[in-house]
């Protein structure tokens, strides 16, 4: 069982991770009715991204320099996928401090914006992004998320060493 973790199975089981976590989120979206913030949907880009990431790699042979490149990309995307849910994190503790204002939807940004500008405008942070709207053993969304990204940073990490290994 655990040599399946570490050959394709274990890339399979990180694709299956970055879009479940989003399912997830969704589930939680509109269970509790609420409506995700900039900060939220970079967040779940950057998951499915990460699991389509996991994917393509499951058909990569193991001694290979792409094996080596999607490796170093997948643990890239997670910590860039943990630096916004820092500052999405930043944003919910410093909201009495701060005046943050999601604005326009995320939709509109990017449909009406040119991108340098719409990433700008998503990344400044508002007070829908300040809002704690949902918490699970008292952690944030972004909490959660910065766990589940530094997880998969980790799990990349280990596979790609386990793989090249095998």
């Amino acid at each position: 069982m655990a040599a399946w973790f570490k050959g394709r199975g274990g890339y399979v089981l990180g694709f299956l991770a970055g879009f479940g976590i989003v399912a997830l989120a969704l589930y939680i979206q509109v269970q509790n009715q609420l409506e995700p913030c900039p900060l939220c949907i970079s967040q779940r880009i950057i998951f499915m991204s990460l699991g389509l990431l996991f994917l393509l790699h499951a058909f990569v042979f193991p001694r290979s320099w792409l094996h080596a490149g999607l490796a170093l990309i997948e643990v890239l995307t997670a910590l860039g996928g943990a630096g916004v849910a820092i500052r999405h994190w930043w944003l919910q503790a410093h909201k009495e401090e701060i005046f943050a204002d999601c604005g326009v939807g995320f939709d509109y940004m990017f449909e009406n914006f040119p991108l340098k500008k719409a990433l700008t405008l998503v990344f400044r942070g508002t007070g829908d992004c300040a809002a704690i709207d949902w918490t699970f053993l008292g952690l944030t969304l972004p909490q959660l998320g910065l766990i589940s990204f530094i997880l998969f940073a980790v799990y990349a990490g280990w596979l790609f060493r386990s793989r090249r290994a095998g």
